[in-house]
């Protein structure tokens, strides 16, 4: 009789596996995923009382159970400033650098204690010019070093910043001013772009636009950019003098200071051989607008720092 349980048993078996390839097979992470994610009206307003009745979050398409919910979320904001120096900036750089002051100098003044910042210069090649710091001298001789000259890495200069964010607690954004395209980077836009996702980053280009007419701008930068920040769920700004590019600067402060941070664990998500997850953030109330990034990456990899290069066309 044993040798015919035995039979019965490993037919039991197969049967088994046979079911289980029949059904779908779920991924568990346990990595957090935090969104910081802003709510306008229809009117532009910020819109800061809603709880998270309010929101809805799919993974892939997968209603997931928030864990985490901060509305005007204090958690210390680690900002990255990258400034084109490349030469075509020549006439609008010092405006640039007077913004970038005022903004930094409101930045660390206000809000939560251990909020930090850092600036890159970025031509042909890619320099951190001060590591994030709370110093507002060493801010200010950092951005009087930065001259103008030679082409524009901005894709190196998004890569090479990244990770310095993606370490650092709380919260993290980018803040980009630049006049155009990318002319002599070593990686790619997509690779740039996937950089800022891991650093789990809100991207705000700020685009220094020097020729209005449509003849001789460079559109597909324009459009790069546009997808970088509608992607990491910030928003391009196009001043056209120093005013509005005070105005560009003051309108990202008061959407960082105005964001909710919410967190998931993805669960009951399909396994797929996408590295990326896509990820939606939808509020029920009729009217409001939800900006936040499109998803993020499976696995924690890092890209490596971009290669040095010390003059044109150097790889």
């Amino acid at each position: 009789m044993g040798r015919f349980a035995s039979r019965a048993l490993i037919a039991l078996l197969f049967a088994a596996l046979a079911a289980a390839q029949d059904e779908p097979v779920f991924s568990v992470d346990v990595r957090l995923i935090r969104l910081l994610v802003t709510v306008k009206d229809d009117y532009g307003r910020p819109v800061t009382r809603l709880g998270p009745q309010d929101f809805q979050v799919y993974d892939n398409g997968i209603l997931q159970k928030v864990v985490i919910f901060e509305p005007h979320t204090e958690q210390p904001l680690s900002i990255a400033v990258l400034i084109d120096a490349s030469g075509s900036t020549a006439k609008d750089l010092r405006s640039e650098k007077d913004s970038v002051r005022r903004f930094l100098n409101a930045v660390i003044r206000q809000g939560n204690p251990d909020d930090a910042a850092s600036i890159y210069s970025f031509n042909y090649d890619v320099h951190q010019v001060v590591d994030f710091t709370r110093n507002l001298r060493s801010v200010e001789a950092a951005l009087k070093g930065i001259k103008a000259e030679g082409g524009t890495s901005m894709y190196d200069a998004l890569i090479l910043s990244s990770p310095y964010l993606a370490d650092r607690e709380g919260r993290h954004a980018i803040i980009l001013i630049t006049d155009g395209g990318d002319t002599t980077s070593y990686y790619r836009f997509q690779q740039a772009v996937e950089a800022v996702h891991r650093a789990d980053a809100v991207a705000y280009p700020i685009l220094v636009i020097p020729i209005t007419a449509d003849a001789g701008r460079n559109i597909g930068g324009e459009n790069a950019l546009s997808t970088l920040a509608r992607d990491t769920g910030g928003r391009v700004f196009t001043p056209s003098d120093g005013a509005s590019l005070d105005s560009a600067f003051e309108e990202i402060l008061s959407e960082l200071r105005t964001q909710y941070l919410i967190g998931y664990y993805p669960r009951g998500i399909p396994q797929s051989t996408e590295r990326f997850h896509r990820v939606e953030v939808r509020v029920a109330r009729p009217g409001l607008h939800v900006s936040s990034r499109s998803g993020y990456y499976e696995d924690s990899e890092k890209q490596p720092a971009p290669r040095r290069r010390s003059g044109p066309g150097g790889r």
